[in-house]
């Protein structure tokens, strides 16, 4: 199947698998019977596509604690008050790390978030199967990210499409040409270009810039990763982006939503 992730040593490879692991001891304990209830019970998804499209800089404000090529970014991560902060700040939309092992993340922290704003709430993760699409919109989830360069193209047309028919426009990640085709295929509408090699983890803001033009116009383009400045915000919308996922940037500030509101230029 073209596109299948093939295993290559990387840290990549290390987080997928550890993911696969626990998806398979998750699926016992809550089976997916029981997060078709919880979707019943829950309100209908925010619009995370909408909130990414107004006339302005929007910035999708990402809550992590920790990554693999940063180690803890913030030590003091209390996040029903960075999210409120950022609400405050101006943000378009959040995005929560859930991912337990490599990020420090928790679903936990998902729903509280959501609990406490009024903003869209994009789950990121390392989702690679449908329960964990129905995980997400049972703990209150907006959207959820799907990498591309994990799914085969079967598996991605798949879940684009159940993230839809609970009301989820996913955002479907790109770092090279082959990728954005691949996601475009699938019938991807947002479109993040990652300018973060997941295998080396090395950052080029560069790969936005050489991506976005094979983007098309009805495509909503987000870049993300290794944003730093206010100029380059207004660079990367020039070029055509019409939002912007910054977390490492905020997490290691002092202030989380004063750094924000500087990308802002206030």
């Amino acid at each position: 199947m073209a596109g299948v992730h093939t295993k290559t040593g990387t840290i990549l490879d290390r987080i997928v698998e550890a993911r696969r692991a626990a998806v398979e001891h998750r699926q016992k304990v809550v089976p997916l019977p029981a997060l078709r209830m919880a979707v019943k019970r829950n309100k209908p998804a925010r619009d995370f596509a909408a909130a990414l499209t107004r006339g302005t800089l929007n910035v999708i404000a990402e809550l992590k604690k920790a990554s693999p090529s940063g180690g803890v970014l913030r030590q003091n991560f209390k996040v029903e008050e960075l999210a409120t902060g950022f609400e405050q700040a101006g943000a378009a939309a959040l995005s929560v790390l859930t991912e337990e092992e490599f990020f420090q993340g928790a679903l936990a922290h998902l729903t509280a978030v959501r609990k406490k704003t009024a903003l869209p709430v994009l789950r990121k993760d390392f989702i690679i199967d449908p329960w964990q699409v129905w995980e997400a919109r049972a703990a209150d989830a907006d959207s959820f990210l799907l990498i591309a360069a994990i799914l085969g193209d079967a598996t991605l047309g798949e879940l684009i499409t159940l993230g839809r028919e609970l009301g989820m426009e996913p955002l479907v990640e790109a770092h090279t040409r082959e990728e954005l085709a691949r996601a475009l295929a699938a019938g991807a509408r947002i479109i993040g270009v990652n300018n973060r090699d997941l295998k080396t983890f090395e950052v080029r803001v560069e790969t936005s810039h050489e991506l976005v033009e094979d983007i098309p116009q009805e495509c909503i383009a987000v870049s993300e990763s290794g944003l730093r400045t206010h100029e380059e915000l207004v660079r990367l919308r020039a070029a055509g982006f019409d939002a912007f996922l910054i977390g490492e940037q905020l997490m290691q500030a002092a202030e989380p939503s004063a750094a924000l509101r500087e990308l802002f230029g206030n």
